[in-house]
């Protein structure tokens, strides 16, 4: 019974290490974890440059491999410390960490020169490290919240604006027609959208009176349109805000977050927080 409790107590300790960030060890961690991915990220960047790398190779070598084992150690400790493993294992995080970290592995796998076309696209997986640094952002939990949220309002703009640019671009190109550009209804609307959205590749460009002062609407219009899903997500980011303070702690057993101040029991499947 005694070494079961020892054995529980442990994986408990190291969760709350590698899981969160409110205690110094966890700061501690977090800490090393965020210089390592930074560095990773320098790392793909030098590589990408040839006379950097071919002067530096080996360091640059050395070095993604001390990341690679930190990341590797990393990724078996987290599986290790919660008890259902295959819920980190499928998770959008654990997903990332392991393909943050397989690159290099794979490299032995494809030590041919048939492969080097391959191996360069794999090793360019390692350019997914940078999406762990959102693990450690606060404010990045209450931006997940604040969009899904209001996904439901943000798909009805969406759908609204795609309407639109349907419509103008069909208008578009019963206006102008192929002699301007316009040569079928898709093309029209591609420009519907680059034009709406401000973006202006100026590949395609209304030549008649009438066709200019509708592109003139347009563009007013997309200024207009930029600020509605910012409004929309700065509404629920404030409700959000308001509705109470949550803290780093991540749940041993489900390993749900976002829990409140001093709570005990996971909100999600009842799990004891704190031992």
């Amino acid at each position: 019974m005694k070494k079961s409790t020892k054995k529980a107590s442990w994986k408990f300790r190291l969760h709350e290490i590698i899981y969160e960030a409110d205690t110094p060890k966890g700061k501690l961690f977090d800490v090393i974890l965020l210089v390592a991915i930074i560095a990773s990220i320098i790392l793909v960047m030098l590589e990408s440059v040839e006379n950097f790398d071919a002067k530096y190779h080996n360091a640059l070598y050395v070095g993604e491999w001390i990341i690679t084992i930190l990341f590797s150690f990393e990724y078996i400790l987290r599986i290790i410390s919660i008890k259902k493993p295959f819920k980190y294992i499928f998770s959008f995080y654990g997903i990332i960490d392991f393909l943050s970290t397989i690159p290099i592995y794979i490299s032995f796998i494809f030590a041919g020169s048939q492969g080097l076309v391959a191996l360069r696209a794999l090793r360019l997986l390692r350019v997914f490290r940078i999406l762990k640094l959102a693990r450690y952002i606060g404010a990045s939990n209450k931006l997940l919240l604040a969009l899904k949220a209001s996904r439901a309002k943000i798909a009805v703009f969406l759908f609204f604006v795609l309407i639109v640019c349907i419509i103008l671009g069909t208008v578009m190109y019963m206006i102008e027609g192929a002699e301007n550009g316009f040569t079928n209804i898709p093309k029209s609307i591609y420009w519907a959208i680059v034009t709406l959205t401000t973006v202006g590749f100026g590949d395609i460009a209304p030549q008649t009176p009438l066709g200019q002062l509708i592109a003139s609407v347009i563009m007013i219009l997309g200024y207009s349109i930029i600020a509605i899903p910012t409004g929309i997500v700065s509404s629920e980011m404030t409700k959000t805000a308001n509705e109470h303070h949550t803290n780093t702690q991540s749940c041993p057993n489900c390993l749900k977050d976002n829990h409140k101040e001093n709570a005990t029991f996971c909100y999600n499947c009842g799990s004891i927080l704190n031992e």
